[in-house]
Order: structure tokens, then C-alpha cells, then sequence
């Protein structure tokens, strides 16, 4: 049984954040994975992630990426 993820992007909403949206949106639904994709803006919750560098992926309260965009197979991987 999957459980769903829960996954946060860390960011301002620059372009690389935007990208980093793009391309986790992207391997959620070409892969029907169950998850829950949430876009934080707000530099004061990005600050409780302890995140000097966006943009930034969180999945399930962890942090696997800071400061740079991944590729669709590494948030793949990050996911299963």
C-alpha cells in the first residue's frame, strides 16, 4: 500500500523555483504517484526549514535538495 507523500518546495517564487515545481509536478503525475505538492513562499516558514538556499525539496518533512534544480529521475528516486 503507498502511502501518500506529503511534498513541499521551498522558494519564493523565482524562476529556478518555478522549474523545480515544474519538474516535480511532472514526475507526480507521469508516474501517478499519491503525493501532496505544496508551494512555500513564505520566507518565514522557508526559515523553519532551516534553508539558507532555494529552491529546496522537502519530502515528508525532510529536506533532499537545497539550491538546485533536480532532474525528473532523482525526484523519482527520492519518492520511491
Amino acid at each position: 500500500m503507498n502511502i501518500m507523500a506529503i511534498i513541499k518546495i521551498l522558494g519564493t517564487g523565482c524562476p529556478k523555483c518555478k522549474k523545480m515545481t515544474n519538474v516535480v509536478q511532472d514526475v507526480v503525475s507521469e508516474n501517478n504517484i499519491d503525493a501532496t505538492i505544496e508551494k512555500v513562499e513564505d520566507i518565514t516558514e522557508i526559515m523553519k526549514f532551516n534553508v539558507m538556499t532555494t529552491p529546496a525539496l522537502v519530502i515528508d518533512d525532510v529536506i533532499t535538495i537545497k539550491g538546485r534544480i533536480p532532474s525528473k529521475d532523482e525526484v523519482l528516486s527520492l519518492l520511491n
